[in-house]
């Protein structure tokens, strides 16, 4: 079921609207360190971080099935693909499709997690933040489809290196939040590129990403 539901989140959550999260700000360098780079904006909505990313120069793709919030992003710039989809009904727009920067936030349909982790390219980014269990205590969503299981999100992404990985409690006063404060699980995990870390010629060791942790 989608976030747009009566179950989800309201929109003062910060499901595609309002600020970008904090999360995707701390791992900007998924973006900003790689030249002619590729993203998808999950259930983008009112488009958030795909303006963010629109903004930095990166050719983004967002997918919503809210027809409506894509038009409002509609001729934000040439390197922005919309396309309107229920991807929880329909096919999946992206198959076969690689992206350096995979991004969800305030979403999860759980039939659809190895389709996420899958989209992303060696080499690339996958940052994930959506509610957990105990959200129920202090607001919505409170059903259990909407709420990722302790542990849950880090299982999802089995085959990536976790690079950082939270859950807790986020206090109301922390950016985005709601006025109750809100349950959230979140991840930022790379998929391994062989080809970038092999060793060079002569060389004693590999060469070694430096995944900048603040």
């Amino acid at each position: 079921m989608s976030p747009d539901s009566k179950d989800a989140a309201p929109p003062s959550s910060g499901h595609g609207a309002g600020l970008p999260s904090d999360w995707v700000l701390r791992w900007s360098q998924a973006w900003r360190d790689r030249e002619g780079a590729t993203a998808l904006d999950l259930a983008c909505g009112s488009g958030r971080h795909l303006r963010l990313l629109a903004g930095d120069g990166v050719a983004v793709t967002g997918v919503d099935r809210d027809a409506a919030a894509l038009a409002a992003l509609a001729g934000l710039s040439r390197r922005v693909e919309l396309i309107e989809a229920d991807i929880e009904q329909g096919p999946w727009p992206f198959e076969g499709r690689r992206f350096d920067v995979v991004i969800v936030t305030n979403y999860l349909w759980r039939p659809l997690l190895p389709r996420v982790v899958e989209a992303v390219a060696p080499g690339g980014w996958l940052i994930y933040e959506t509610f957990t269990d105990g959200q129920q205590t202090v607001g919505r969503p409170a059903r259990p489809e909407f709420l990722l299981r302790p542990g849950e999100l880090l299982d999802a992404v089995a085959g990536l290196r976790v690079i950082a990985y939270e859950d807790g409690f986020l206090e109301p006063d922390a950016p985005s939040a709601i006025v109750n404060g809100r349950y959230v699980q979140r991840v930022a995990a790379v998929r391994p590129n062989p080809a970038a870390t092999a060793a060079a010629p002569g060389a004693p060791a590999g060469v070694y990403p430096r995944y900048r942790l603040r």
